[in-house]
């Protein structure tokens, strides 16, 4: 979305925040040359994790052109919350432009965010051009960035990442089930009470993801048929489970080693 007014000014990142991919960077700076994207994002948030590829893909594609982007990591629990994990976090999923570990929310609060993913562009000068919440809008996203970029012409830009937005009737979504955080709060892990305990969760949706940090494996059973293991390599979002359309599903894991479970989240898909 546009702003109401036009005089938001980019806040400066605080003193003391560990930057993974670059030097503590100065707003005023990067501003003063061109565009810059900060985008809000925690890695065990489904709508988060999802965003990333599509970032990862403006940044590849316009940096030439003037734009920087900048990541901020803003935890809700532990799962991420260590510069180290972090850093592998970002490395499973070949995140390539700079992250900061905003692991006390100062950045987070300085720009009044609520929910991830939240992404800001900053324009040239330092005044906010658009904003946008949650998950989506990526043509309305691309297309602020190339009209700020250009000033509006579109000239000596290159061809967007995105294709036409699709046209005519689309298939109905359905909703999927509420994010479930096993150990009964989101900053609190699952792990099994003893030995050879499962977690079993019915869900609706077509897919099923869960947030898992520890060393380990990870066996799973989809309606009651083994569908194969995990290996973790990091802290993250593994996926479980995936269905073409959207249905009622249950889903265990087993686990064998020093595994914790964060959350399981569900994603949406088509009806049938």
């Amino acid at each position: 979305m546009r702003p109401r007014r036009d005089d938001i000014a980019i806040p400066s990142f605080p003193p003391g925040i560990t930057w993974i991919g670059t030097e503590p960077p100065v707003s005023e700076r990067l501003t003063a040359r061109a565009a810059l994207l900060v985008h809000f994002f925690e890695l065990g948030e489904l709508s988060s994790v999802r965003t990333l590829p599509f970032v990862s893909a403006l940044a590849r594609a316009y940096s030439r052109s003037g734009l920087s982007v900048l990541g901020i990591h803003s935890p809700r629990s532990q799962l991420a919350a260590s510069d180290e994990a972090l850093e592998a976090g970002l490395a499973r999923l070949d995140v390539d432009f700079p992250v900061g570990n905003d692991s006390e929310h100062r950045i987070w609060h300085a720009y009044g965010c609520r929910g991830w993913p939240s992404t800001f562009l900053w324009g040239r000068g330092g005044t906010l051009r658009y904003a946008r919440f949650g998950e989506g809008a990526y043509h309305e996203t691309e297309g602020a960035v190339r009209a700020e970029l250009a000033g509006g012409e579109g000239h000596d830009l290159p061809k967007p990442i995105l294709g036409p937005p699709p046209t005519g009737r689309q298939p109905e979504i359905g909703r999927p089930s509420e994010e479930v955080f096993p150990g009964g709060a989101h900053d609190v892990p699952w792990t099994p009470a003893e030995p050879g305990e499962p977690l079993e969760i019915e869900y609706a949706g077509a897919g099923a993801w869960a947030a898992l940090d520890g060393t380990g494996t990870v066996g799973l059973a989809v309606d009651g048929e083994p569908t194969g293991a995990i290996a973790l390599d990091g802290p993250g979002l593994y996926e479980l489970s995936g269905h073409p359309v959207h249905g009622m599903h249950e889903v265990r894991l087993d686990i064998s080693g020093e595994v914790r479970v964060w959350s399981v989240a569900f994603a949406p898909g088509p009806g049938r």
